[in-house]
């Protein structure tokens, strides 16, 4: 192998030279995107379009709200602002959820709990029932605010993960552009049902959120936590590039120990007393 060697400020460098050309390098090219999961993080997505459209709705409702119902101002500050009071409950409920019944089918508990309570809210008849409605709505919105990064993340090729995961935060200003073109739109009906239409409309949203989850896959990294390897190969088949499909061995020895660990804690927390059982040993 032939070489040279060159002075640089007093260092000797020492550089091989070969007789590979250009030609023989392979050029890195970026990895083709996959549609399928691309489609399944819009739709997880969308349920962060609840969030923004009830910040967005409310912020205009409340005007006809004040008037309709004779509230005080005090009583404004506190419907607004217990929102995020509400969401933290929802977001610590829905983590535990998810666990439980899966991803997906924690994007349709938290689209059917905002369904709920955008329907109490619409038919409100006095302060209470309309803090009730509130609250319904709040706990939908932190299952919503949690579950569609966590599903996004999980269901995105690395390759794309980062532009995928951008998605729930860009369905939020969505969210807050579609609450107040409602606002605007039924802004021309009468004071004492417009804002009933307004916070209402919410319903359509979650209707189609849930119609939306039919079409998407359960979270592969849950479905091996439970130790369904065969649906979660099929689906990490689906979400990787042609050229590149994970292999799904790789990815269950990563997970199957966090997976024992969990179930290890399920089981511990059942009993009293401590066991020496693990998990998944005959």
């Amino acid at each position: 192998m032939s070489g040279f060697e060159a002075e640089n400020h007093g260092v000797s460098i020492s550089v091989a030279a070969d007789n590979k050309t250009l030609a023989d390098f392979e050029v890195l090219k970026k990895p083709k995107s996959n549609k399928f999961a691309f489609a399944c993080a819009l739709l997880a997505s969308l349920a962060s379009i609840l969030l923004g459209y009830d910040i967005g709705v409310m912020s205009g409702a409340i005007l006809y709200i004040k008037d309709d119902l004779k509230i005080r101002d005090v009583q404004v500050e506190i419907l607004v602002g217990i929102l995020n009071l509400y969401c933290l409950i929802g977001a610590y409920v829905a983590g535990r959820t998810s666990d439980w019944i899966g991803r997906r089918y924690t994007i349709v508990v938290a689209a059917a709990i905002f369904f709920v309570g955008a329907l109490l809210m619409g038919f409100a008849m006095n302060y209470t029932f309309l803090m009730v409605g509130r609250f319904v709505t709040g706990i939908g919105v932190g299952f919503a605010l949690l579950i569609a990064p966590v599903y996004t993340a999980e269901v995105s090729p690395a390759s794309a993960r980062g532009f995928l995961n951008s998605f729930p935060e860009v369905f939020i200003n969505a969210g807050l552009l579609l609450g107040y073109v409602s606002n605007y739109a039924f802004s021309k009906l009468r004071a004492d049902l417009g804002w009933r239409v307004m916070l209402g409309a919410g319903t359509i949203l979650s209707v189609f959120l849930a119609i939306g989850v039919l079409a998407m896959p359960e979270s592969p990294r849950w479905l091996i936590m439970q130790g369904r390897l065969g649906e979660a190969k099929t689906v990490l088949n689906k979400l990787q590039t042609p050229k590149k499909k994970l292999v799904v061995d790789s990815v269950t020895s990563k997970l199957l120990p966090e997976s024992q660990k969990i179930a290890q804690m399920t089981l511990s927390k059942s009993k009293s007393k401590p066991t020496a059982k693990v998990c998944g040993e005959n």
